[in-house]
Parts: structure tokens; C-alpha cells; sequence
């Protein structure tokens, strides 16, 4: 990100936001202030004008639902909540007042990184310091544009969902991905647990991936709780 490009991290747990803050250096973000309470937040807001806001619902000084109604009077900067309040009700009135996203804790680190990058991209700014490689992961490559894939060196022609899936899976390796996580990367809206839609793109997905996607060896399902791209390959 360049020097103007800000994420403010409202979080009182400073363990958390400091861990929060490491992930995000890691992930190319060089840029971000955390603040502990609603008024530090507000303040640091006005000051930095940031690119992207992780705003924490319970604070010692009141609610973050409270300043993200403040926030979105001057301005649509995005804005994740992150909360140990895990009810439907608390999530769709985060949503409702303007969040952009709703994180439950305890989550994956990565997984917030993985948001906050896309939700910055959505946004129109490039969080990366460096100039984008292909991802390799055991025998797959993706572009750096994620718009191509390769098994083995060889070319596979992907349709725009599967390849987001597959991005979303490379970007994860050996991690469970649950249906509404992927639905929600991929498709950007909200999930519903209605349809099949993430079960059949996964389906056509194992049919272009795998030897045999009866019985898949990179793409597995885990009963109950989503599926994983299982191979021992780093990303590099």
C-alpha cells in the first residue's frame, strides 16, 4: 500500500490486534494503526482517513455499531466487524447499518487477511508491495492475475467461478473452507444455505483437477464442515 493508504484496527484485545497487525505486514499491508476504544478509534479515523476499517463491536467506551452510523456519515471507506457476537441478528445488523463484512471470533487470521484484501480490491487499491507472482501450490499454477490455471505446466480451461474457487483454495492450502466462506468469496453476496451452487462448481471443478473426481485427491470434502485443497505444495 502506499504511504496514504491506511487500516485502522478498533480492537480492544491488543493481543489480537497486534496479531492481527502481524498477519497483515505479512501479507504486504505496511501501513496500520490500531486503537482500543471508541473515541481513539474516531479520533485516529478523522486523523489517518484510512483505506479499510477492522472495527470490534464490544468496546470499553460503547458499541462499534455506533461509530461505523458515525463513519458512514462521511464516508463509504469499507468496514469489517469483527465480534464474538455470533447470532444472525447481530451479523445482519452490522450489515444493515453499513459493514461490509461480519468476522466471528475466534477466526483465521489469514482468512481476515484474505477479506481484507479483497474488500481493498473491491475498493479499487492495490494492497500489494511488490509486483504479483503466479502461486504455486504442490502441482498447480495460478497467475498472478488469477486468470489462469496449470497442472503440471499444462493449461486448464477454468470458468470464472471455478477459477475464483480454486484461487480461493490455493490462497488456503490445506485449510477448511466452509460453503458460505467460499459462496461469499467467490460470488461476493451473502449466503443463505439455500441452493447447491458452491456443491456443483465444486463438482465441475474436481472434473477438470482431478484423475479421477469420483474419488478426488486435491479437492476433499470434509463432512459437515466444508472442503479443503489437500496437497503438501508451498506456496512460492
Amino acid at each position: 500500500m502506499s504511504n496514504e493508504q491506511w487500516i485502522l484496527i478498533i480492537d480492544d484485545e491488543q493481543d489480537l490486534a497486534h496479531l492481527m497487525e502481524t498477519v497483515l505486514h505479512k501479507e504486504g499491508m505496511a501501513n496500520i494503526v490500531t486503537a482500543g476504544t471508541l473515541a481513539d478509534g474516531w479520533a485516529r479515523f478523522q486523523e489517518l482517513d484510512p483505506a479499510l476499517v477492522l472495527l470490534d463491536i464490544m468496546l470499553p467506551d460503547g458499541e462499534g455499531y455506533d461509530l461505523c452510523r458515525r463513519i458512514r456519515e462521511v464516508s463509504n471507506v469499507p468496514i469489517l466487524f469483527l465480534s464474538a457476537k455470533d447470532e444472525e441478528i447481530d451479523k445482519l445488523l452490522g450489515l444493515a447499518i453499513g459493514g461490509d463484512d461480519y468476522i466471528t471470533k475466534p477466526f483465521s487470521p489469514k482468512e481476515v487477511a484474505y477479506r481484507v484484501k479483497a474488500q481493498l480490491r473491491r475498493a479499487g487499491f492495490s494492497e500489494e508491495k511488490h509486483v504479483p507472482k503466479n502461486l504455486l501450490i504442490g502441482p498447480f499454477e495460478l497467475s498472478a492475475n488469477e486468470t489462469e490455471l496449470k497442472k503440471d505446466g499444462k493449461p486448464i480451461q477454468l470458468t470464472a467461478k471455478e477459477i475464483g474457487l480454486m484461487s480461493c483454495f490455493m490462497h488456503h492450502p490445506n485449510q477448511i473452507l466452509s460453503k458460505e466462506t467460499l459462496f461469499e468469496h467467490v460470488w461476493g453476496d451473502e449466503f443463505f444455505g439455500s441452493d447447491n451452487t458452491v456443491m456443483v462448481h465444486i463438482r465441475r471443478l474436481r472434473e477438470k483437477i482431478e484423475a479421477d473426481p469420483s474419488k478426488p485427491a486435491f479437492i476433499l470434502t470434509v463432512k459437515g464442515l466444508g472442503y479443503k485443497l489437500q496437497t503438501k505444495g508451498k506456496q512460492r
